[in-house]
């Protein structure tokens, strides 16, 4: 409980703010779908029992016959433990909403509802937070003060940079990680050249992509003249938005990206789900574990 103490009071209230927000949620995906779908790292041992026709042969304890005078099999238990990495996005584009939340905002209550999904299933967490660097890993643990402390790094940390280099996370996390983990890569993927650290990535572990966007990114609104400020560069210019092939731009930017993010992906082998930075992610990352589960 020390960790606890040492978080200020209204750094504190905002977490559990969040735990209670995303506590349906987490209950909803238990109702099987998070431990269906990560299966954790093989089986155990756990007993032995008389031999049954159509048992495996291979599983037939051959001391414990020669002593008992009849056979005898090993049975196992699936290995529930694992780890699992969340990976967020903190840079300059993620300032960015047109409705109620940032894009930010949404990539953390993403995070929150995995990382106390992860605890409830007594799993070790970790979270690493990049921009065209690392800024922050966390190495994977269990409990719920370990969950608190992911979530006061992803709502207060100040990233170092606003720039966007995926790459440098994936080749991070491939290096730091001994053990393999389930991945959550979280973010607008606003950025080139990461699909062969991904691949690479995907070969010991398993990756899933998580996508923010918000709508007026890909239908910019008619506001007349505004300064629009790039969060990435800190530039800012003047832009008429009531110009119809200046909305056109813009539809078709993020039209392409999109496109290159799922092309990129497929020749990665990696799994995703996109969600709008509104109060609805919830149903896009239920939609995931539901899919995921039925193959």
């Amino acid at each position: 409980m020390a960790e606890q103490q040492q978080v200020p009071a209204e750094i504190l209230k905002k977490i559990k703010r969040i735990e209670i927000d995303t506590r349906k949620m987490v209950n909803n995906i238990f109702s099987g779908e998070y431990h269906t779908k990560f299966k954790g790292q093989g089986m155990t041992f756990s007993d032995f029992r008389e031999y049954v026709a159509g048992d495996d042969v291979r599983n037939i304890a051959w001391t414990l016959m020669a002593r008992a005078g009849k056979p005898y099999v090993k049975t196992f238990e699936e290995e529930r433990e694992l780890t699992l990495m969340i990976c967020v996005d903190v840079s300059g584009s993620n300032d960015f909403g047109s409705r109620d939340h940032f894009k930010g905002e949404t990539l953390a209550y993403v995070a929150a509802t995995l990382a106390f999904s992860a605890i409830k299933n007594n799993d070790h967490v970790g979270l690493l937070l990049f921009s065209d660097d690392v800024e922050l890993f966390v190495p994977p643990k269990k409990g719920k003060n370990h969950v608190y402390r992911i979530l006061r790094e992803i709502l207060f940390y100040k990233p170092k940079s606003t720039k966007t280099k995926i790459s440098a996370a994936l080749d991070y996390l491939r290096g730091i990680l001994k053990k393999r983990a389930t991945i959550f890569v979280l973010s607008d993927f606003q950025d080139q050249d990461y699909q062969a650290s991904m691949t690479f990535l995907e070969k010991k572990h398993e990756v899933i992509a998580g996508l923010v966007t918000d709508p007026a990114e890909f239908m910019f609104p008619d506001v007349g003249l505004i300064d629009l400020h790039d969060s990435e560069t800190g530039e800012t210019v003047l832009i008429d938005t009531s110009n119809p092939v200046f909305r056109e731009e813009m539809k078709t930017k993020f039209k392409n990206d999109f496109e290159n993010f799922q092309r990129n992906l497929k020749r990665s082998g990696v799994d995703s789900f996109t969600f709008e930075a509104d109060d609805n992610f919830h149903k896009s990352l239920l939609a995931f574990f539901k899919r995921r589960k039925s193959r």
